[in-house]
């Protein structure tokens, strides 16, 4: 059985909601059965953001995550806060131009992306978000790098797809 139990995390405005939509309609693209759910703070952009995307083969019984396969992070208050929520063996994906230490626990396997850098390479820091799911889509197979990119086109903004798209591709590089 295919399924993953995700936490996207970080600053709002970061577009770490939308990292987390797009894995989901990937997922929805390809039959999967799937949950997307929320969570912000009040303040909106600058306060904190998260969410919980489940991919799985069989049905999803409840949206709440609370032992996560795989945990995004974009910040390091998100690392503070969510660290703990990763199942032993779990994948941690983490921005490294903004989370400013290293996790605690070495039960987990953590890869690094320096999102920011790169993506102001290709144009806005904007797009950092999309260079860590291109990563996350890479190293666990959850859904196809193809099926992502036609989930992105296809409910994205098209002003801002090749962009994006790129982003996915530097994201996926990281992972040999």
């Amino acid at each position: 059985m295919a399924s993953q139990e995700i936490i996207f995390a970080g600053f709002g405005g970061q577009g770490t909601l939308s990292m987390g939509k797009f894995l989901a309609y990937a997922g929805m693209d390809a039959n999967m059965n799937v949950s997307w759910l929320p969570s912000y703070g009040p303040e909106m952009r600058g306060g904190t953001a998260n969410c919980s995307v489940i991919l799985s083969d069989e049905p999803v019984g409840s949206p709440i995550i609370n032992d996560a396969n795989t945990l995004i992070v974009m910040n390091r208050p998100s690392l503070d806060k969510f660290e703990t929520t990763l199942v032993k063996g779990g994948l941690l994906i983490m921005d490294s131009d903004l989370v400013d230490r290293m996790p605690t626990r070495e039960d987990i396997e953590v890869i690094c992306v320096p999102a920011q850098t790169e993506a102001l390479k290709i144009g806005s820091k904007q797009i950092a978000n999309m260079v860590l799911l291109g990563a996350l889509v890479k190293r666990t197979g959850i859904v196809s790098m193809e099926g992502l990119v036609s989930a992105l086109k296809a409910h994205g903004k098209e002003k801002f797809f090749e962009i994006n798209k790129k982003a996915l591709e530097i994201g996926a590089s990281y992972i040999k």
